[in-house]
């Protein structure tokens, strides 16, 4: 795994979380990931949100546009500042923007505030695969050397250091905690088949034609195939778990739902291996892990949503494994993952603030 982090101001040893709170700012505070990171940052024993931008809500007061949080929140909306020295007393900026926006604005902080990147922007390590799959130039790249991969459960050690953190897409999260182990340990011996499914709150907060509740609330479809802009960023992480030499064929889906992702990865291993002996093998690979929890047979988006569990399930079939990997979207696909790292960069429990509960039904 790369380490590109540098140390920072804060570590485990120097950060007090007793003695103050971390000062945040939002970037892109009205979307759906900006709207789950304020819901999250709100209830953090040690946040404390200083100022969230959304240009075309500027003025208005937050729990006017998320109405969920009123009378939790007493910020106001501000336009993106143009002079960037209003954060040299910020510890940690999120990044909840459109892809494209944050590589125009993280070079031109102070290198003394951490940054977690919920966009695209820096995730992938190769300009010419960023512009082929996010159909636009990536003008940072000396930026995107000093980030790094956020998945937490594969990353740890490095986000613990690091100054950057390009945080997960959904997808990539919900695929890589499925076939870590597998890779990690070289169990795999040909192409895998990626069958994912995700709820309309992947699409964002703006009604489009295809996220529209009449279009989609009753339907079923797949789209961008061979496509996907996730595809060259889980590839690129399997490289840096382990040996990763196969093909892998990746589709999305639509669900007729508002959050959660469903992925089933079906797998050909080496050799034989019972479901028990599959399980004991990830439970290993993640024994360190509070946010990873195994399931008998399959587990269900709803058992997830509003949390920033990943649960996982198999089915074997002699040599054939089908690994299923059930997320919320929002929270370990976006927002609570992005808290999590934030929660390593300053020292503290991961678990700090996270420790949210399903709901049932």
């Amino acid at each position: 795994m790369r380490d590109n982090g540098r140390p920072g101001r804060y570590c485990s040893r120097y950060f007090s979380i007793t003695a103050m709170k971390l000062k945040i700012a939002i970037f892109g505070g009205s979307g759906y990931g900006g709207s789950e990171l304020l819901r999250i940052l709100l209830q953090h024993p040690h946040a404390e949100v200083r100022f969230v931008t959304a240009n075309e809500h500027a003025g208005k007061a937050v729990s006017e546009v998320h109405k969920n949080l009123l009378g939790l929140i007493d910020l106001q909306f501000i336009k993106a500042p143009e002079n960037l020295e209003i954060l040299n007393d910020i510890d940690c900026a999120f990044f909840a923007l459109p892809h494209g926006q944050a590589m125009e604005i993280v070079p031109r902080l102070s290198p003394n505030v951490k940054v977690i990147d919920l966009s695209g922007d820096f995730r992938l390590n190769d300009a010419d695969v960023f512009a082929k799959h996010y159909g636009r130039e990536q003008t940072a790249m000396d930026a995107q050397a000093q980030f790094v991969y956020g998945l937490t459960e594969t990353n740890r050690e490095a986000i613990k250091s690091a100054m950057r953190i390009a945080n997960p897409g959904c997808f990539a999260t919900a695929t890589l905690l499925g076939m870590a182990p597998l890779v990690a340990n070289g169990l795999l011996s040909c192409r895998v088949i990626v069958d994912a499914k995700t709820g309309s709150s992947g699409s964002g907060a703006k009604a489009a034609a295809n996220t529209h509740h009449p279009q989609r609330s009753t339907s079923f479809y797949a789209y961008k195939p061979f496509t996907h802009q996730h595809v060259p960023e889980i590839e690129q992480e399997l490289k840096s778990i382990g040996e990763w030499n196969n093909e892998l064929v990746f589709m999305t889906h639509s669900l007729p739902v508002a959050r959660g992702i469903f992925a089933s990865i079906y797998c050909e291993l080496k050799s034989e291996m019972p479901a028990a002996d599959v399980r004991a093998m990830y439970e290993d690979f993640y024994r360190d892990s509070f946010f990873v929890r195994f399931v008998d047979g399959s587990p269900d988006i709803n058992w997830v949503k509003t949390t920033n569990f990943c649960d996982l399930g198999f089915a074997t079939r002699g040599r054939q494994l089908v690994v299923f990997s059930a997320i919320d979207n929002l929270v370990k696909g976006a927002a609570g993952q992005a808290v999590q790292n934030m929660n390593l960069m300053f020292g503290m429990d991961e678990k700090t603030g996270l420790m949210l509960v399903g709901t049932n039904p």
